[in-house]
């Protein structure tokens, strides 16, 4: 088993480098707060808000905040790295351990990435290590049914669909129900989840 966090994680996509790894305070802060603004409009439809209102929080007090719940064993929280670009986030978060040993799995991605796979790889990546590093038994991922993009990743991945949670998630200023997909290191049958994606996608 290797190490779970911090860690920075590769995979080739078809001649495209992807890299997982933490966020920087200073050395992300620009191109960070650059790529949120360029992407706002495409990503508010899917963000999490929350029901209290927005908390204001600085790009150095979440990196903080989400590096704290990462040694604390209950959170990782990647920056999405392509070609050496920041092109988005992909977090394992609400970790488990005892006897469920789960995590939910969210993500966002620049559009200018949108569209080349690299979220379905990006994805199988954190479950990968999910599996491997982080001995978790479970993965989940939770997306609203109109989010056609998201429902694609999941498939994809050959992810189980688990079924409709209603009012699951407070998104965008208001409860939207969410559908479940789930995965556990048994189904994976000893293959990692980047191999079975690029046996699916050829």
């Amino acid at each position: 088993m290797g190490r779970a966090w911090p860690v920075r994680l590769t995979q080739d996509w078809n001649g495209t480098q992807i890299v997982l790894r933490p966020l920087r305070v200073r050395a992300d802060k620009r191109e960070f707060m650059a790529l949120r603004e360029a992407n706002a409009a495409w990503t508010r439809p899917w963000d999490s808000t929350s029901p209290r209102g927005p908390r204001i929080v600085s790009f150095g007090e979440l990196v903080r905040e989400q590096n704290l719940e990462a040694r604390r064993g209950r959170m990782l929280p990647f920056a999405v790295e392509v070609d050496g670009r920041l092109a988005g986030q992909m977090h394992l978060f609400g970790i488990t351990r005892g006897a469920l040993l789960s995590g939910a799995a969210g993500y966002w991605i620049s559009q200018r990435f949108a569209g080349r796979g690299i979220t379905p790889c990006a994805l199988a990546m954190l479950i990968d290590h999910a599996f491997g590093a982080c001995g978790l038994h479970r993965v989940e991922v939770n997306i609203r049914p109109d989010n056609d993009r998201s429902l694609r990743v999941a498939a994809k991945l050959g992810l189980r669909d688990e079924g409709i949670r209603e009012r699951y998630l407070h998104i965008n200023g208001a409860w939207h129900d969410h559908r479940s997909f789930a995965i556990t290191a048994e189904e994976t049958a000893g293959v990692s989840v980047v191999a079975r994606l690029r046996a699916t996608v050829g």
